[in-house]
């Protein structure tokens, strides 16, 4: 089996070619493994948090339209890190932003890196429960419809390819394997 140091790349130089609200856009200069010299484009995000509520044998899913793929898509709810803040804390204001509930108790449920073909973004998840009515702050932007779905109706969907979004697959699949055995 190689070695990860025999994978390594060396960053020779770091270029910003977009600065935006989101996202940068790099372009780097490396030094591959063998020696080569090539170039990496790569988007840098301050990362995210998304969770999984939980209400006895539902969950909590939003269903927004994602410009990108140009159609509404069923997710877990979350959101970006603001600068400086912990996951946690975005976690918990999503959950009350997107679907109008606090709960008595969130934990960390991994962390993923959803695209790293492109970009640096670090997705944490968290996982909620004990669900707690509030009144619902969505930003002026954001137009999205909140709804409880049966746990295995949404696994269903994902097995069938109905649920694409890669957060929502993973923390359902995971919750699943953790508590559905």
């Amino acid at each position: 089996m190689t070695r990860d140091k025999d994978l390594k790349e060396k960053t020779i130089s770091s270029r910003e070619l977009y600065h935006g609200r989101i996202i940068n856009l790099k372009k780097d200069d490396v030094e591959l493994p063998d020696g080569n010299l090539s170039m990496r484009e790569y988007v840098e995000h301050p990362g995210g948090a998304a969770i999984l509520a939980v209400d006895g044998e539902d969950m909590w899913l939003v269903r927004q339209f994602r410009y990108p793929y140009g159609e509404v898509i069923e997710e877990i709810p979350a959101g970006k890190l603001e600068k400086g803040e912990e996951a946690i804390v975005t976690a918990k204001r999503e959950l009350v932003e997107e679907i109008g509930y606090d709960c008595d108790s969130i934990e960390p449920f991994g962390m993923i890196y959803p695209t790293p073909g492109y970009t640096n973004e670090h997705l944490y998840i968290f996982l909620a429960k004990g669900l707690k009515k509030r009144e619902k702050h969505l930003d002026e932007d954001e137009f999205i419809s909140a709804h409880k779905r049966p746990v295995k109706a949404v696994l269903d969907d994902i097995m069938t390819g109905k649920i694409k979004d890669g957060k929502t697959c993973y923390a359902v699949m995971k919750y699943c394997a953790v508590y559905l055995k």
